[in-house]
């Protein structure tokens, strides 16, 4: 969670975006969930914006989409060792170089 610092200076406000989320896909969920925080203070934010946090914890750690990857990559393999899929269908083929991946 981002702190404010103990003293202000034209410094920390040009480095004051390192410590957060507002330059990626996360922004608006950390927004959320500032002001979750703001409106209810630390103490009950931490009871009433769970499910908030929660989500904001998902969203840049991805530690589900991880585990997911990593349980369909097990599954392959296991599926590519009993002879239920051939070493061509072991991965999906990738997109064509020039193709255009959004995030």
């Amino acid at each position: 969670m981002p702190v404010d610092p103990l003293i202000r200076t034209p410094l920390t406000d040009l480095t004051g975006m390192l410590v957060t989320h507002q330059d990626s896909r996360c922004a608006g969920l950390e927004m959320k969930t500032m002001n979750c925080f703001e409106a209810y203070g630390h103490l009950r934010a931490l009871e009433k914006c769970s499910d908030l946090m929660e989500d904001y914890k998902e969203c840049f750690l991805m530690q589900k989409q991880a585990k997911r990857y990593q349980d369909m990559r097990i599954e392959r393999y296991r599926q590519y060792f009993t002879g239920k899929r051939s070493k061509d269908e072991l991965f999906a083929e990738g997109p064509a170089l020039d193709s255009f991946q959004r995030y």
